[in-house]
């Protein structure tokens, strides 16, 4: 969101309305209030958006990353016939990343 052209020209816009707004407000201080809880209030948000944005990116780079494991650990079944070692491995892989516990909790 915050990254697309309109976002920036509304900014642009929001400082074109304040700038002279210096003429009619009746002191300085006024002035600098306004745009500084404006600016507030829009880091304020941005920065709720961007946590807001990261976490479903760590929630779906954790999904793609479990089903990798869970494919890894079906092929590596699946193989153990021919190498018994892979039981072990496979177990090890469930419990790095969590498997199990995911499994159970779905």
């Amino acid at each position: 969101m915050h990254s697309r052209a309109w976002f920036f020209v509304l900014c642009v816009l929001l400082v074109v309305l304040w700038a002279p707004s210096f003429l009619i407000l009746p002191s300085f201080d006024t002035w600098q209030l306004i745009i500084n809880t404006a600016t507030t209030i829009v880091t304020f948000l941005l920065v709720a958006l961007l946590q807001n944005t990261q976490k479903r990116s760590d929630d779906a780079t954790q999904h793609k990353l479990n089903a990798i494991a869970a494919g890894l650990c079906d092929l590596m079944a699946h193989l153990s016939d021919d190498h018994p070692q892979l039981h072990r491995d496979c177990a090890q892989l469930r419990k790095a990343v969590g498997l199990e516990n995911h499994e159970s909790a779905a």
